[in-house]
């Protein structure tokens, strides 16, 4: 379980393709506080610890999660937005992430607002009906307010603001028209579409 609040960015440096894709990321962490076995979310995406060394640590991604998240992610040299796993007692200061990536978005738009920095992104459609105004949006492991949500004969799009702070202490200021973005969408719209469907298929149970 993890709240979109970064805490590092590490940057990949070294991928191998064995019968998983194992990546080695260097990071500011002190590793030696990093169990064996520990979950990292990796710009988005809950991943394993399966070795690590001074200032930096390996995962194994799977063919379904490669299949599943930004697949230019996990190259040489890029940089990934960083967090550990939530521990009891800690601040909540995003939101309740899972480190499921639900879906890629496509930024459409990247453009000044103020002091921060407005980004428009197009959805897949099977995202579309889990955004709402004010609602909340993981991306590539950021917890983000959506601001606004338009839906058109073609496609739903939603935008974001990115204040300084966040710009400065994660990958998003990389952002630019074309980048794919990890999404996870609201753990409650999830289980309130687990109930519909429900619903539809049981027409006489009542929920």
């Amino acid at each position: 379980m993890f709240t979109g609040i970064i805490t590092d960015v590490g940057t990949i440096d070294a991928v191998e393709q064995r019968g998983d894709l194992r990546v080695r990321i260097a990071t500011h962490y002190d590793t030696d506080t990093i169990e064996m076995g520990a979950s990292i979310a990796c710009s988005g995406a809950c991943l394993t610890v399966v070795q690590k060394g001074p200032g930096w640590f390996a995962v194994d991604i799977s063919a379904e999660s490669v299949a599943r998240t930004a697949a230019e992610r996990w190259l040489a040299g890029n940089r990934l937005n960083l967090e550990r796993a939530l521990k009891v007692g800690d601040e909540l200061g995003g939101h309740i992430v899972t480190g499921h990536v639900d879906g890629i978005g496509t930024v459409v738009a990247v453009a000044p607002e103020g002091d921060s920095t407005r980004v428009t992104i197009a959805v897949p459609e099977t995202l579309a009906p889990h955004l709402a105004a004010k609602g909340s949006i993981t991306m590539d492991g950021v917890s983000l307010t959506v601001n606004e949500v338009k839906d058109t004969a073609t496609d739903t799009r939603f935008g974001v603001n990115i204040i300084p702070h966040t710009a400065a202490m994660t990958t998003l200021a990389d952002l630019a028209p074309g980048s794919s973005v990890n999404l996870e969408i609201d753990i409650l719209s999830r289980y309130l579409l687990r109930v519909q469907d429900y619903r539809k298929s049981h027409a006489n149970v009542t929920l």
